[in-house]
């Protein structure tokens, strides 16, 4: 039997995609004053690789990753998740857009060995967190350089958003 511990703290992670620079400022200011300062930001990335969100969100979409200072317990993913379903929502309400969801925040955390994105869905490869989230393994790190699962997405697999995630996990060597 092995012993039980505590896990190690992990780099905390938001995707925010929207067609709107306001959007991504706003959600920027929304989680930094609930997570603190950020290690790094992203470039705002042009998001190419599918026309999924285009009835919801429009088009000219762009995807940009915010990563935090402070590292926080994985265990806490599922209020994260919780708490940016809610800023969409808030963001909706406070701004006059043309689209039904103009901001798009997606968390999940990175690990020497990971990337873990959290959903509200439920798939043969997500495993329930609670409180109706599931998480995935969408990228992990090996042979130095990460790899995709099956079911990773496209825009996660690019080589610029890989980049960025290398940079985080440097953060995280010390």
């Amino acid at each position: 039997m092995g012993d039980l511990h505590d896990p190690k703290p992990v780099l905390l992670l938001i995707a925010v995609c929207s067609r709107y620079e306001e959007a991504l400022a706003w959600a920027e200011q929304r989680a930094t004053r609930a997570f603190g300062e950020l290690q790094l930001k992203s470039e705002a990335f042009s998001f190419t690789e599918t026309d999924y969100y285009q009835t919801t969100m429009g088009i000219g979409l762009k995807k940009q990753f915010l990563a935090f200072q402070t590292l926080v317990d994985p265990g806490r993913l599922p209020q994260i998740k919780i708490a940016t379903n809610e800023w969409e929502r808030e963001f909706a309400e406070q701004f006059e857009c043309d689209e039904p969801r103009p901001l798009n925040l997606d968390p999940g955390y990175l690990t020497l060995a990971k990337l873990v994105l959290a959903s509200t869905k439920d798939h043969a490869h997500r495993i329930y967190l609670g409180q109706g989230i599931y998480a995935e393994v969408t990228l992990n790190y090996r042979a130095r350089a990460w790899q995709k699962c099956p079911w990773t997405y496209p825009d996660y697999q690019r080589e610029d958003f890989q980049a960025f995630f290398t940079q985080c996990r440097e953060t995280m060597r010390g």
